[in-house]
């Protein structure tokens, strides 16, 4: 993986994390990380156009943003195992699977999320030697972010990062891949619960 990947890997996942307080002075050094250590002037431009969008946004209005976009929509989450299975019980294998090939490449996760959290798993690409599972990692996610995609609306300020990682990180799927990914997934039945449903 070249050193473009890499930082473009690490901006990626900076600003696809949670917006805590903090987030809007944090991208000011993010962007001159970036522009400092991206080598290709396509990459820059296409970095720049994409790194714009948040910083015309208050911090109230970037973590609202987040909240809408990634943690209100199913479609668009940013849990790669709840986008290859959906509510499968299969799902907690697929976990505890990824945590394995996390151990297996020598690191320990630290943060609080799912082992299957996006931000975080795009950051393990950046330090893990190289592998067969990393190269089936990085397939599976950039499946993932082009289902992602393909539900964001026009517009969207996270669009641009994740076209990013599109065009200069993830091959890109074929549409049989996406195909199956959808049909792997299981959707919850909601109609058979033994009790009400409150909010819907």
């Amino acid at each position: 993986m070249n050193q473009d990947k890499r930082v473009l890997l690490i901006g990626a996942s900076r600003l696809l994390s949670y917006p805590t307080n903090g987030f809007k002075e944090d991208l000011k050094e993010l962007d001159e990380l970036i522009v400092e250590s991206i080598e290709s002037e396509e990459i820059k431009t296409t970095w720049k156009k994409a790194f714009l969008a948040f910083t015309l946004l208050s911090q109230q209005e970037i973590q609202e943003l987040y909240v809408s976009t990634f943690d209100l929509r199913v479609k668009s989450g940013l849990y790669l195992t709840a986008h290859e299975l959906g509510d499968s019980n299969r799902r907690g294998a697929a976990l505890i699977r990824l945590q394995n090939i996390i151990k297996e490449a020598g690191f320990e996760r630290e943060d609080k999320e799912l082992v299957d959290y996006i931000p975080m798993l795009l950051e393990f690409l950046v330090v893990a030697p190289a592998s067969e599972e990393k190269e089936r990692l990085e397939f599976r996610l950039g499946v993932a972010v082009k289902r992602i995609i393909n539900h964001l609306d026009l517009g969207n300020p996270y669009m641009e990062i994740l076209h990013l990682l599109m065009d200069y990180v993830f091959p890109e799927p074929t549409q049989e891949a996406i195909e199956q990914l959808e049909n792997n997934r299981e959707e919850a039945d909601l109609e058979e619960l033994p009790y009400p449903i409150m909010y819907q």
